[in-house]
């Protein structure tokens, strides 16, 4: 039990860090709640359970099947580069969504683009290649029980921070009306341009251009 309670606090002591940590998922994610509301927020929030699933198998196998891995990590930042860019340009607009626009009949897509800039962030995949993976097939050699503890105590740290934040935005959205909204938007704007232009940074030297 030892053991097991051991992956469960290395689990939580990675998730926390990583969630409550500026990247552009936390970013898109007080972008929604700002833009619509807690609710989509927090769909943002869940997105790295819908991804993570297939890149935690995906960096598992390569691990050991090949030598290079820089260059799908090159592709990926790039991809993730023009969206993250694409996100950027609609904040950076500062548009306030109209006060008369039914609610309902807005469309919404926080799971979308949550999923799309996971998916397209190399940083998960970094992380499983050279933290996640060899960590689970440390667990794995140890005891069965030791792989969920470590990956479900990262997941509940990782997005439990990210809701966290949602909140504590969601409770101050009063302070952010008119110009401070178009403001705010802005400034998450300019950070997830930064992002874009990292990642395009990133990808370029995977890739080996510069």
């Amino acid at each position: 039990m030892i053991n097991e309670l051991s992956f469960f606090v290395t689990g939580l002591a990675l998730g926390v860090p990583a969630g409550l940590s500026p990247g552009p998922l936390q970013t898109l994610a007080i972008s929604e709640t700002l833009r619509h509301n807690l609710r989509e927020g927090i769909k943002v929030a869940f997105a790295p359970l819908l991804t993570d699933a297939p890149i935690v198998l995906v960096t598992i196998f390569v691990l050991s099947k090949l030598s290079n891995f820089d260059w799908i990590l090159g592709v990926i930042a790039i991809l993730g580069a023009l969206f993250i860019g694409y996100l950027s340009y609609e904040n950076l607009r500062g548009v306030r969504p109209s006060l008369d626009i039914d609610a309902k009949t807005m469309k919404v897509d926080s799971i979308k683009k949550g999923f799309v800039v996971n998916l397209l962030n190399p940083h998960p995949y970094m992380f499983w290649f050279l933290v996640g993976a060899p960590t689970v097939i440390r667990a794995m050699r140890t005891s069965l029980l030791c792989v969920p503890m470590f990956i479900l105590s990262f997941y509940f740290g990782l997005v439990g921070s990210f809701i966290l934040v949602t909140i504590l935005v969601a409770k101050s959205r009063f302070l952010l009306k008119g110009q401070v909204y178009v403001l705010t938007m802005r400034l998450l704007g300019g950070v997830l341009l930064a992002f874009s232009l990292i990642f395009l940074r990133n990808g370029l030297k995977y890739l080996g251009v510069i």
